[in-house]
Formats: C-alpha cells, sequence, structure tokens
C-alpha cells in the first residue's frame, strides 16, 4: 500500500505533468515552448512560427495568419511529435495546445 501511494505522490511531482507549470497539466517541454513563443525564439524547428490555418474549424474563426503553430517536443520521437501550441495575435494574447495533432485543442489557462 506505502508503495503505490508512494509512486502516486513520485508520478504527481515529476516534470512530465506541469506541477511547476503556470499551466495546469501541461508537460515540462510545452512550458518551455511557451516560454520560447513569449522571447520570441530562438525556436528548434524550422516550421515553428509558421502560420496555422485552423483547417480544422476547432479554434474561433481570425482572419488569416492571427494563428501560428509550434512543436512541443516529444521525449523519444524521432520526428515533431503530435504535439503543437497554437498561439493566436501579434503578440500572442491566446494559446492552445493539443496533444493529438490537430484532433483537439484545449486553450491554456495560467493558474489561479
Amino acid at each position: 500500500m506505502f508503495a503505490m501511494l508512494f509512486a502516486a505522490l513520485l508520478a504527481a511531482c515529476s516534470p512530465g505533468n506541469g506541477a511547476g507549470s503556470p499551466y495546469a497539466g501541461l508537460p515540462a517541454e510545452a512550458t518551455e515552448t511557451l516560454a520560447l513563443i513569449q522571447d520570441r525564439g530562438p525556436f528548434p524547428y524550422r516550421k515553428d512560427g509558421s502560420v496555422f490555418h485552423n483547417r480544422e474549424r476547432l479554434l474561433p474563426h481570425k482572419p488569416s495568419g492571427y494563428y501560428r503553430e509550434y512543436t512541443v517536443p516529444t521525449p523519444g520521437a524521432r520526428d515533431r511529435g503530435a504535439r503543437r501550441i497554437v498561439s493566436g495575435g501579434d503578440p500572442p494574447v491566446v494559446y492552445y495546445y493539443t496533444d493529438d495533432h490537430y484532433r483537439s485543442f484545449r486553450q491554456l489557462e495560467p493558474r489561479p
């Protein structure tokens, strides 16, 4: 029983769950990507900062060029992986996170 509780505590405190992030439940890599976006780079991937066209129409309708996409590194992935942050505005005023390559998004809200 103690071992299970200890394992749960370790998992809750691990960097991958967003415990140190100002955004609840965000992986550490996403927090790092957000910091790069706010600092305007430099970005590790060539496509970071490219226009996100919202073809899936899951985000609010905005003029072309409003949204930009950034790669959130996935540990162990051989390519860019499925995780992204999409920012809206210049400078960004809203952020969305997807971990399933644009099939779903959640708006990032800072912790209270």
